[in-house]
């Protein structure tokens, strides 16, 4: 049963590295059927994280220090805030507008009327504490901070890198916590060369996809991924009514 996980581990990490969000919407939910919960949640977590070292050093000449501090800083700030404030606003309903909002973006891209702001430092600023407060509240952060990044119109390579980047900053603070917290049993410590391995090679093949992309293309898989997950996040939010 165990090989599933790393099969979809595999692809879990070639299709998550293209959008650049994801990986953990993929795996979770496969790795929660073969491990107890907690275990399946820092394995994912760890995975992730190497995902993002992938995505970082593939593209290491392309990422873009001024956008990943200007945008991650305030996201690391307002993600804080936002966690604070769990439980003080309904969950579902910040959710489903959301997932509104991002299926319209998606819509507009996908229909050649893609928004574009230029990376300047207020939009950069105000897009990094949106994303970071979205984050921390209701946990849906990935395909918000795929749109904010792919309407500064960055190159398939430089978009990746920096969304790895920005994203590696919570992975470190998540899998400190869970190990800490000592939800790795010493027995589990060999499966972490197995998902560096596993996470590295998956990127490897998404950065050979990446690289014959035209930018074009690459926009729009950027866009039906969005789609896709922004879609998903509604259909949850609608389900805790139903």
């Amino acid at each position: 049963m165990e090989i599933i996980f790393w099969i979809t581990g595999f692809f879990a990490a070639f299709l998550g590295n293209i959008a650049a969000f994801g990986i953990s919407s993929i795996l979770l939910p496969i790795a929660v059927t073969v491990f107890p919960f907690e275990l399946a949640l820092i394995l994912t977590s760890i995975f992730h994280l190497f995902g993002n070292l992938g995505r970082i050093g593939f593209f290491r000449g392309e990422l873009k220090m001024r956008i990943f501090l200007l945008f991650g800083v305030p996201n690391a700030i307002f993600t804080f805030i936002g966690a604070n404030l769990v439980g003080s606003f309904p969950e579902a309903v910040l959710k489903l507008i959301l997932g509104i909002i991002l299926v319209l973006y998606s819509i507009l891209g996908l229909s050649g009327r893609e928004l574009r702001f230029e990376s300047r430092k207020p939009y950069l600023i105000l897009g990094g504490s949106i994303y970071g407060f979205f984050s921390g509240l209701v946990g849906s952060g990935g395909p918000l901070r795929g749109a904010m990044l792919s309407s500064f119109g960055l190159t398939g390579g430089a978009y990746v890198s920096t969304n790895g980047g920005i994203s590696f900053l919570t992975d470190i603070t998540r899998v400190s916590v869970y190990l800490w917290n000592g939800y790795l049993p010493r027995e589990f410590y060999w499966h972490i060369p197995l998902l560096f391995i596993v996470a590295i090679t998956g990127g490897y093949f998404s950065k050979l996809a990446i690289d014959r992309m035209e930018s074009e293309q690459f926009r729009n898989i950027i866009h039906l991924a969005v789609l896709l997950a922004s879609s998903k996040i509604i259909w949850d939010s609608l389900v805790y009514y139903l």
